[in-house]
């Protein structure tokens, strides 16, 4: 009896300590659990947050990448920049985007034309311009710290409204006679040398150009004035210039319209906007003899042929190329203006960030809206000029690849 009765009391001991190790191990689980659970599941969450919100490849200030732990989460700052309409689809799209990268930076830009935003920056309203049409000397004399950062390269497309006419093409010659006033009707015997086979009407043309100081009108007019002494002599080239004929609006979406809504009109706009309105992008014939549209690749061909002799401040047309199967000869890169100084540390941090991401992530959104994205060795150099910007004389950038 004793032998059983202790037999059953080792067992009930037994029995007893197996349910206090349960109840520690789970005790234990209960108090531990949620710590370590909670950690790693704030850790988890903020590298998500860090790689969704930042690309990788994204700049921090001093050199290291978004992706590393959120280096753009932490920018605070109020931007304003204005100037060209030429990439404004662009930039309003790079804008939006960046929203998710670096919540706490705006970034507001108004396509007022590239010879106001010059005018903004130079007088110290905007923080950044934007602008198709470089500074010229007399203009970097009143704002002499200025650098050029080219962002992507566009085509300056001409379009038409002529129903049932849809595949013109036009050498250099025929469109300065038009935008001249001396070819008056669309069955002229040079739009029809350019056009063999094409039945044109004995339609009037009217020319439609653009009446504010624009970047586009300044390459369009030193295409023309590369391929015509006349105008070259009469006219000339600028953001402006005295239209011999024509009715004129303002910005690309103007002249747009304008053209939409006048049966026979003619006008140049920056290529997405006769896209996204199914106007004609007509082939101009390059300095190779061959009619070439306006694409991707053939504003990349135009831009090659001057990569070997760029200037060092990155001021430089590429209208009219002499060299290129296959090279659009309407095409121009456009630039952000900066201040090589700014009094503005969150100011100048953010604007370089912004740019840094723009020439490195934002070159997929360029191709969605046709705009050609830079070629590598401008890219770099872009790069290095964003570099050069300061606070106190101290870099506030410094690329991620250094």
């Amino acid at each position: 009896m004793i032998a059983q009765s202790g037999k059953r009391l080792g067992a009930l001991i037994a029995l007893l300590m197996v349910a206090v190790l349960v109840l520690l191990a789970c005790g234990g689980g209960s108090d531990s659990t949620p710590t370590a659970a909670g950690g790693d599941g704030a850790t988890s969450t903020a590298i998500g947050e860090a790689s969704t919100s930042a690309p990788a490849g994204s700049p921090t200030g001093t050199g290291g990448s978004a992706s590393d732990g959120g280096a753009h989460s932490d920018l605070q700052a109020n931007l304003t920049g204005s100037g060209a309409s030429f990439p404004d689809p662009l930039y309003q799209r790079w804008i939006e985007e960046y929203k998710s990268v670096a919540p706490g930076v705006t970034i507001n830009y108004q396509s007022v034309g590239s010879g106001q935003g010059k005018n903004d920056f130079i007088s110290g309203v905007t923080d950044f311009g934007g602008t198709d049409a470089y500074m010229t000397d007399e203009e970097l004399a009143e704002a002499p710290d200025t650098l050029h950062i080219p962002t992507v390269l566009g085509a300056v497309t001409v379009t038409y409204n002529l129903p049932g006419v849809d595949d013109l093409r036009f050498s250099g010659p025929t469109l300065a006679g038009i935008f001249l006033g001396q070819i008056t009707t669309w069955n002229d015997p040079a739009i029809a040398a350019d056009n063999p086979g094409v039945e044109l009407p004995d339609q009037p043309i009217t020319v439609v150009y653009r009446s504010d100081g624009s970047g586009t009108t300044a390459i369009f007019t030193d295409y023309l004035s590369k391929v015509s002494e006349e105008w070259a002599s009469q006219v000339g080239s600028g953001t402006a210039v005295q239209w011999p004929v024509g009715i004129g609006a303002e910005k690309n979406p103007g002249v747009t319209a304008a053209v939409q809504q006048t049966p026979g009109a003619i006008g140049y706009v920056e290529l997405i906007y006769a896209l996204a309105n199914d106007l004609p992008a007509p082939a101009i014939k390059n300095a190779a003899g061959n009619y070439v549209t306006p694409s991707l690749e053939s504003v990349s061909e135009a831009a090659a042929g001057f990569l070997a002799d760029l200037p060092d401040d990155l001021r430089v047309s590429i209208t009219n190329p002499p060299e290129g199967e296959n090279a659009y000869p309407i095409a121009g890169f456009t630039w952000i203006l900066v201040r090589g100084q700014y009094d503005d540390e969150a100011k100048a941090r953010a604007l370089t960030e912004f740019l840094y991401w723009a020439l490195t992530e934002g070159d997929g959104y360029a191709e969605e809206l046709h705009y050609a994205p830079l070629p590598d060795p401008v890219k770099e150099l872009a790069i290095q000029k964003l570099e050069q910007i300061t606070v106190g004389g101290t870099p506030v950038f410094t690329s991620p690849a250094q």
